[in-house]
């Protein structure tokens, strides 16, 4: 399938809700939803399950490590169950998650009909210090895409995308939570750098309303996804992207075509720094850096 229907969620995490469990059911409904009005994948944002703070049993756990543990082994399961479907996936945001050190990760889980995959944060915010960095960056595909989830400040960080250079990555989903329109400005116009700079579309759902949990107690966002600027694109909206709420769960629905980047990857006719490569893109060149006095 060349064709792939994305939606992006944009999430609110202070609905109210009377258990983890209805909070987990409301996700999922969301999902579903999507999945039964024609979309094949579904973002949401960094930090969707922190939400469920404020529904922790008392517990002399600190709130990271309580929440990884209710996800993980009583909720997934469930979760799990639900959003396994054929032809369909999904990046549930992000959650807490324990590492194979005993630490607490930022990760996004993600199904793919029904196989489980993630991915961790690999660069964190001076107040996600309590959270260990991921050390891998992973390439899954479904319906014929190559895919790559780059959660929120990892998007901002070119060494990073760098090394995608060569990869033939054809989407990125970037799950994002700020709390500030100058963030959801950092996020956003390195989202489009990257769709420019290695010929993908990138796509983008940030985390809406406040919560009780020092960790996302304000945020605000929008959703967007970004082509590349190249002739093969000239007849699609570059940049399709939302408003920026500040409170609730809305959608932007894309429609993402293959065909246009293979025919902007055999097109050399044209300036794109796609195809510079790791060789020519300054990655394995040596260029020097000169300041004058």
């Amino acid at each position: 399938m060349s064709i792939l229907t994305l939606d992006l969620l944009t999430f609110d995490p202070g609905q109210a809700c009377t258990s983890p469990s209805a909070y987990a059911e409301q996700v999922t409904q969301l999902v579903e939803a999507s999945w039964d009005s024609g979309a094949d994948l579904v973002l949401l944002p960094e930090f969707t399950w922190m939400g469920l703070e404020p529904l922790l049993p008392h517990t002399t756990q600190a709130p990271l490590e309580a929440v990884a543990e209710l996800f993980w082994q009583e909720l997934f399961p469930t979760l799990r169950d639900r959003l396994s479907r054929p032809g369909k996936a999904v990046v549930l945001g992000t959650v807490p998650a324990r590492s194979d050190s005993g630490s607490i990760r930022n990760r996004a889980p993600i199904l793919a009909e029904g196989v489980l995959s993630y991915q961790d944060k690999l660069h964190l915010t001076p107040w996600e210090n309590a959270f260990e960095c991921g050390d891998t960056l992973k390439i899954w595909h479904f319906a014929d895409f190559r895919i790559t989830v780059i959660i929120c400040l990892d998007i901002e960080i070119p060494e990073l995308s760098a090394r995608l250079r060569d990869s033939q990555v054809d989407l990125i989903l970037c799950p994002s939570a700020t709390e500030t329109e100058m963030g959801v400005e950092r996020v956003n116009r390195c989202a489009s750098a990257r769709a420019v700079e290695l010929g993908c579309y990138c796509a983008v759902s940030h985390l809406t309303g406040t919560a009780t949990s020092d960790l996302i107690d304000v945020n605000l966002g929008k959703a967007a996804l970004y082509r590349p600027s190249q002739a093969a694109f000239k007849n699609n909206r570059r940049t399709e992207a939302t408003e920026i709420f500040t409170e609730g769960c809305h959608q932007l629905r894309v429609t993402l075509d293959k065909h246009p980047l293979n025919v902007m990857r055999r097109m050399f006719s044209e300036t794109n720094p796609a195809h510079l490569g790791t060789k020519n893109a300054g990655r394995e060149r040596v260029i020097r850096l000169e300041s004058t006095p």
